[in-house]
């Protein structure tokens, strides 16, 4: 029987957590955790997203702060805002909600972000610590910090002896969940778009972790019999199932096909979506820790 994760379900124990580990520092030192959200422009994708983390972050006891920015914002109008925030001790976390309007670059502007605020976990410090297996003093990128969540809840802590490939190599995605799987003792092997023979490398994973952005390429004939698949996939393919020009979400996953040959896998939507936001909070969390001098909880 093929276990299917209910990424909603442990979203919300994440969520738990958060607001007992900020209702337990709120108490014992005075100090709120402080989330500050700034979103640029006009995208109704990203006020959808902001408004979600910012109601999010009320929920956990958090100041919840929200700079709004007008499309016309500068380049030093939007670094002088993160100047600002970075020097701002009520708050824990800064985000910048990419992506940003076509005439501002978004590096110089995540990269100013303190590490020790950087609660996306995208500053090349985290991601430095990340690689050489510090996880105690950064902050984790948040999608691969709740796909590992998942892994974790399959398999426990030590993956010792366990194969782990990953179809993608972002950035954003693919290195970071290799490395936390690296960290974990797994043997791992990141795939890609040059892979020779990509299925017969997913065929001898134990754990399968699909981030490529390509619906439904995964199919069953990729995966081991038993494997743990994890699809961070979101793709929006059409349903004229659902009347003319409706559409419908997908992983990088067959799901259903795929269901039926892996032991544990997570849906799309439902799986890994819900854990990035829980994610953000956590690590907001443990950022105010950190900035209290108090240990920081773990998730």
């Amino acid at each position: 029987m093929t276990t299917i994760i209910d990424g909603k379900q442990v979203a919300a124990s994440v969520i738990e957590a958060v607001k007992a580990a900020a209702a337990g520092l709120e108490a014992e030192t005075g100090k709120k955790t402080g989330l500050a959200v700034v979103i640029v422009g006009d995208d109704p994708a990203s006020h959808t997203y902001v408004g979600a983390k910012s109601r999010m972050a009320k929920e956990c006891g958090f100041n919840s702060i929200q700079h709004t920015l007008s499309v016309e914002t500068t380049q030093e109008e939007l670094a002088s805002l993160v100047r600002a925030l970075n020097e701002d001790p009520s708050v824990n976390g800064i985000l910048v909600q990419l992506p940003l309007p076509k005439h501002l670059k978004s590096d110089p502007i995540i990269q100013s972000i303190l590490p020790e605020k950087d609660v996306d976990g995208l500053h090349i410090a985290n991601a430095g610590k990340l690689a050489t297996g510090d996880l105690e003093t950064g902050l984790i990128s948040c999608t691969p910090a709740g796909a590992m969540l998942f892994v974790r809840q399959t398999h426990g802590d030590d993956l010792s002896g366990l194969n782990a490939v990953v179809v993608g190599r972002s950035n954003l995605f693919g290195k970071p969940m290799a490395q936390l799987l690296l960290n974990a003792n797994a043997t791992v092997t990141i795939a890609h778009s040059r892979t020779k023979d990509l299925p017969s490398v997913c065929r001898n994973a134990d754990i399968l972790v699909a981030a490529v952005g390509r619906p439904e390429m995964v199919k069953a004939n990729w995966v081991k019999p038993g494997a743990t698949v994890i699809d961070v996939g979101i793709n929006r393919i059409p349903a004229p199932e659902r009347g003319e020009g409706r559409t419908r979400l997908v992983g990088d996953v067959a799901f259903a096909e795929c269901a039926k040959v892996a032991s544990v896998i997570s849906p799309v939507p439902g799986g890994v979506g819900p854990m990035t936001i829980a994610m953000l909070m956590a690590n907001t969390v443990i950022a105010a820790y950190r900035a209290a001098g108090k240990v920081a909880p773990r998730f």
